[in-house]
């Protein structure tokens, strides 16, 4: 899946585009064009795409989209000298991997400023990301999760192709909150997602998986690479979550002795940094003791 498009929430023109994004458009009288999806591979492009090619694009990758509905094409600036006679119009510039994310969140609706977005960080979180989820479902929250091992909405299994972009990050996340997810954990590493996945989308809390966060000195250094890998913010509403003495606590309590409770006591910091309550969390440990 490399489009967004059914779900896109705000359509935009070619003039739009060129003065937000200090673009070239080829030719200057098609400003009034309005794109209605954004498609990064040929065979996503449909009637009304703005087809942006992943890297640099040739006459007959133009003309393939042309041929299959798009009604313009970003292109990079070096590519300007190879197309030279598209039939549909075309935009050419060097968009900085902020200002995609930028365009794709705006052309989606924004989901993720709707959603509670939960981040578990780390190559081998996925039996935590499982655990959160399960716990924010408890908690009466309708989950959504992306992950290598399993992504889905609700109860509904999507079918996706790993390691994601960020375009189809978006689309996740616009299915989810028309689903009507409340929140959503993603697995935060190589094998679910691309380099600048994350760019654009409104993170509530992450955490570090407990294997990345076992050496105390480099947890932040390993914060900030995964961050600027992945594209995602740190500071402003985005809360870095751990464990405490307090979780640890209520964790324990609701294993059997002697059990691992490492990552229930990560998802419970996780939850009290997105403001759950400390009664709600006893409950939601009850039933799901009661569940098991």
């Amino acid at each position: 899946m490399s489009a967004l498009s059914e779900s896109i929430s705000r359509r935009m023109t070619l003039g739009q585009l060129k003065g937000r994004y200090g673009l070239t458009l080829i030719p200057s009288f098609a400003e009034p064009v309005t794109v209605t999806s954004l498609a990064n591979d040929l065979v996503s492009v449909r009637p009304g795409s703005l087809y942006v090619p992943d890297g640099e694009a040739d006459q007959g990758m133009v003309d393939e989209a042309e041929r299959r509905g798009a009604y313009a094409a970003l292109l990079p600036s070096t590519d300007r000298h190879k197309i030279r006679n598209a039939q549909i119009p075309l935009l050419f510039g060097n968009m900085l991997p902020s200002q995609m994310g930028q365009l794709l969140s705006t052309v989606a609706g924004d989901p993720s400023s709707s959603l509670a977005v939960f981040g578990l960080v780390g190559s081998d979180v996925y039996g935590g990301v499982d655990t959160l989820a399960e716990f924010l479902h408890v908690l009466g929250n309708p989950v959504g999760v992306i992950s290598a091992h399993g992504s889905y909405s609700l109860d509904r299994e999507l079918n996706l192709d790993y390691p994601l972009s960020m375009f189809d990050i978006q689309r996740c996340l616009s299915i989810y909150l028309e689903d009507g997810a409340a929140a959503v954990v993603i697995s935060v590493g190589e094998e679910t997602l691309q380099k600048d996945a994350l760019r654009s989308v409104d993170m509530d809390v992450v955490a570090l998986g407990e294997q990345e966060a076992s050496a105390s000195d480099l947890r932040r250094a390993r914060m900030l690479s995964h961050a600027r890998r992945f594209g995602f913010g740190l500071g402003g509403r985005t809360t870095v979550a751990r464990r405490t003495d307090d979780s640890d606590s209520l964790a324990r309590q609701s294993v059997l002795p002697g059990s691992p409770f490492e990552d229930l006591s990560l998802c419970i910091a996780m939850t009290m940094a997105a403001g759950v309550k400390r009664n709600n969390i006893r409950s939601a440990l009850r039933v799901s003791r009661e569940m098991s």
